[in-house]
């Protein structure tokens, strides 16, 4: 049902320019127009070629490294305030900075809550994200924060690939919870992984709690970086007789080597969504778009509709 208030635009910032076109592509209206000068020092200034005044602006950004997107958001937002723009709604795919959500050793900062404390003072009016490292970090947040899930269309392909003996699998004990939800609601076992680690990105030890022998296994994460764990856990899962092990992780990072890591380990495959982009990636990382599920919940928001039957878990 339109809505007639405030009209809808939507604008993307430059890293998510190929990602803002489909969702833009499924709400049905074209990408505002935005230009970004560049100075010969490397800052950089965003600007709105047409009027936003009394309009409720959609900002489509994800804020992976470096920290030039985050800061590009930023500066959209507050451009979008000073210009008078009724209503303006971060659409943040991936929301960097998530992995610092406490204070997990002494003298840190705790970098999600920054951010959160940012995007309010830049002016906006509520966040749209998806599978946020920690559900509390929309408690960060004095303002709506929409918290969406991929599993509205991971669970789905997983049911069709029709894998019998299924297993639900968490790469470490943090994502316990996802794996347990997508089990009740594919009626699978799970498994968990227990690691430590020596460092940030570097696994000491690990161990594999539950059984995954003659078992087709699918881990699930919300991102994958460096991918360490990811193929550790695989090869472990191999080695205690997996029939086969493939995985669907939102958000793909991959620093470093992480594309060849997948590549060359015993994954069947990995599913991601385009929540970030890449130029190019190895034949067992499949992508699925999430801008259909972006492009229903903006146009929910815009109409004053409930969002709840957007969510699988």
């Amino acid at each position: 049902m339109p809505y007639a208030g405030a009209e809808a635009k939507l604008f993307a910032c430059s890293q998510s320019l190929e990602l803002a076109r489909k969702i833009a592509d499924n709400y049905g209206v074209p990408l505002g127009q935005v230009e970004n000068q560049r100075f010969a020092d490397g800052e950089f200034r965003p600007s709105f070629k047409e009027s936003i005044r009394g309009k409720r602006v959609f900002i489509i950004g994800s804020t992976f490294a470096p920290t030039d997107n985050l800061m590009e958001m930023l500066l959209m937002i507050d451009a979008a305030k000073r210009a008078s723009a009724q209503y303006i709604n971060a659409v943040i795919p991936y929301f960097g900075w998530a992995r610092q959500d406490r204070k997990d050793e002494p003298r840190v900062p705790i970098g999600a809550k920054l951010v959160a404390s940012m995007l309010e003072t830049a002016g906006a009016s509520r966040v749209v994200t998806m599978d946020l490292h920690a559900d509390a970090i929309q408690g960060f947040f004095e303002i709506p924060v929409d918290h969406l899930y991929s599993s509205s269309f991971f669970i789905p392909y997983i049911e069709s690939l029709n894998l019998d003996n299924l297993v639900i699998a968490s790469p470490d004990m943090g994502g316990a919870k996802r794996a347990h939800a997508y089990a009740k609601y594919l009626k699978a076992d799970v498994v968990i992984s227990y690691k430590q680690r020596l460092r940030a990105n570097e696994v000491s030890y690990m161990e594999i709690i539950g059984d995954v022998k003659d078992k087709n296994v699918v881990l699930v994460d919300d991102l994958v970086d460096t991918a360490g764990t990811l193929v550790k856990a695989a090869k472990m899962m191999m080695e205690k007789g997996a029939r086969s092990v493939r995985a669907v992780i939102t958000h793909a990072v991959l620093s470093g080597q992480a594309k060849q890591r997948i590549q060359d380990s015993p994954l069947t495959e990995l599913v991601v969504t385009d929540s970030i982009p890449h130029k190019t990636l190895p034949d067992k990382i499949k992508v699925l778009t999430c801008a259909p599920l972006f492009a229903d919940v903006m146009h929910n928001i815009h109409s004053h509709q409930s969002i709840s039957k957007k969510f699988i878990m």
